[in-house]
């Protein structure tokens, strides 16, 4: 049984804002994977539902005329990892949320979904952190983009106001022009089961492919909120592509995760974890850039 009080169709954009309006304390429904099973659960209860799942003008992929890519965010994890733009300029994003659980789930969740629930864990978010990816917030009083880096305040709680809808996900071209993306996902199972801990690497090598001129790696379950490892970032840059480079990643990814210890792995696991995940993705990353790590 579903125990909640009304639930709102809109027909566009504008009158799905004209609801969140009238209605703040109402909760967005888009693909429903999370809130039904929390209605079904009984975890929320007696709430309003603006159902956004109609609003078709916020789904898809295109490149604006600057070379941004643009995720709408209504697309879901199998349109996602179908869609040739996302295959041809950022797979990586496509394989990250290939991971979420069975195909049903993944017909059905949205991406905008995986990112406004907050949760640290979301497979979607590491990976668009470490692209630099620009949230765009919109309400009827214009629209606000904000970094995604920016977007997580604490766990379950972003930076969405109560009248705003996320209408779109923008990674520039410098972000991903000429940059190759790796990401792992350890968990308790192969499939089906949320990440212990997720690490997304992306590098830009230099024109010889023996230094980094660009490198980002962010973690998921490694603290909080999803988070890059900026220490790590500042370290990688410039560094010759060697052995050397995954120890430099590997300790300095230290400096800035902070995982605790719950009944998924012990504190102590996850530092490990992030350690090794840190090695593999970055390795990898170089790999499908064309590099290769020597010495």
């Amino acid at each position: 049984m579903y125990n909640f009080r009304n639930l709102y169709e809109p027909k566009s954009v504008k009158e799905a804002l004209e609801l969140r309006r009238k209605y703040p304390e109402a909760l967005i429904l888009a693909g429903g994977s999370d809130i039904l099973i929390k209605l079904r659960e009984e975890k929320i209860a007696g709430c309003d539902l603006i159902s956004i799942y109609l609003l078709d003008d916020l789904r898809g992929v295109c490149v604006e005329d600057d070379g941004t890519l643009l995720i709408r965010p209504l697309s879901s994890f199998t349109d996602i990892t179908m869609n040739p733009l996302i295959k041809k300029h950022i797979p990586v994003l496509g394989e990250a949320v290939d991971q979420i659980g069975g195909p049903q789930i993944r017909n059905i969740g949205t991406i905008g979904g995986n990112i406004c629930n907050g949760v640290t864990s979301a497979d979607s978010a590491s990976t668009l952190k470490a692209y630099d990816a620009v949230l765009e917030l919109t309400s009827l009083d214009g629209v606000r983009e904000l970094p995604f880096a920016d977007f997580n305040l604490s766990p379950g709680k972003v930076d969405l106001g109560a009248d705003e809808l996320l209408t779109g996900i923008r990674i520039s071209k410098e972000s991903y022009e000429r940059t190759y993306g790796h990401y792992i996902k350890y968990a308790m199972r192969r499939a089906m089961d949320i990440a212990t801990l997720g690490c997304s690497v992306n590098v830009r090598l230099s024109e010889d492919r023996k230094t980094i001129d660009r490198f980002r790696i962010a973690y998921g379950v490694a603290a909080p909120i999803p988070i890059r490892a900026v220490s790590a970032e500042k370290a990688a840059t410039g560094h010759t592509v060697n052995k050397e480079l995954l120890d430099v990643v590997a300790e300095e990814v230290l400096h800035d995760i902070t995982p605790r210890s719950s009944w998924r792995a012990a504190k102590e696991f996850r530092l490990h974890l992030a350690q090794e995940l840190a090695r593999r993705a970055t390795t990898h990353a170089i790999e499908k850039a064309g590099g290769k790590i020597d010495g």
